[in-house]
């Protein structure tokens, strides 16, 4: 299983990667082999200001829909537009081309709910 030492992570399978004052967020390599194929992701909450927990979008498989969580406080800046027409970059490239949203980072973030790389393999093996 590819866990990224660089990147956090939350118990709700999402992957936080910051540079400076921007997080880039998507699913772990873990949350889409148990989805399986992604064929839709919806993300209608750019330009919002969302807490941490609150869902910012719906992540599609062949068999299931899911919500996808924000992993801290923030504005959802941008969405990844290519995952319109290729939703399935999620599963050959979760940690890469298969990125969900940017956001802000908010002052009042509370960082230390996220998960280390080695946290997160324990809390899935």
């Amino acid at each position: 299983m590819n866990i990224p030492e660089n990147l956090k992570y939350t118990k709700d399978h999402e992957w936080v990667k910051f540079d400076g004052d921007i997080a880039t967020i998507g699913i772990t390599s873990f949350a889409q082999s148990e989805l399986g194929d992604i064929v839709f992701v919806e993300v209608d909450t750019e330009g919002e200001l969302l807490d941490a927990e609150e869902v910012f979008g719906t992540i599609e498989a062949v068999k299931t829909v899911s919500d996808l969580f924000m992993p801290i406080a923030g504005e959802v800046l941008e969405f990844n537009e290519d995952l319109e027409d290729s939703p399935e970059l999620i599963n050959s490239s979760p940690y890469g081309e298969g990125w969900i949203i940017k956001s802000t980072i908010s002052d009042d973030t509370d960082l230390s709910s996220l998960l280390s790389a080695e946290e997160y393999k324990n809390l899935i093996s």
